[in-house]
């Protein structure tokens, strides 16, 4: 291999930018990796403030039933009424939306108690809007002949 001294090296590419075309693209520099994609800016959790105004709504709803055993003329009633008050006032004009949303929570409530897809008595179904799950049939009894198959 031909010794070739530096300055003649430096002519040599000198020489091959002369001969690109311009407008030619020179090779691609490496890049030092990917980059980091821009931050997003942190949005509000809103299921979590939703499922907090159901929680106040169902809460809203069993102090009005607690409100009719202990009377509304108590002071124990006018402190119930009070805190009636407080709540409404968190879920103003929210509280359909919330009330549309409480059926499916406390589905979700019962689902997660043990064996609750079968103590669900009919007038809890009915209030939620759901059917009972149809009961299954019952299993052959032994020695009983099984009906006959249909062609």
């Amino acid at each position: 291999m031909p010794d070739i001294s530096p300055e003649r090296m430096k002519s040599l590419l000198a020489a091959d930018a002369e001969d690109a075309a311009p407008g030619a693209a020179s090779p691609p520099e490496p890049q030092a990796g990917p980059l980091p994609s821009p931050m997003s800016t942190p949005e509000p959790k809103m299921g979590n403030r939703e499922g907090a105004l159901v929680n106040l709504s169902m809460a809203l709803d069993l102090i009005e039933q607690a409100l009719i055993g202990l009377g509304s003329e108590s002071p124990e009633g006018k402190q119930v009424q009070s805190a009636m008050r407080a709540l409404s006032g968190i879920l103003g004009a929210k509280k359909p939306k919330t009330d549309e949303l409480q059926a499916a929570e406390i589905q979700q409530l019962l689902g997660q108690l043990p064996k609750a897809g079968g103590n669900v008595t009919p007038e809890v179904q009915a209030a939620l809007g759901t059917k009972p799950p149809a009961p299954a049939a019952p299993p052959p009894q032994a020695g009983a002949t099984p009906p006959p198959m249909a062609a």
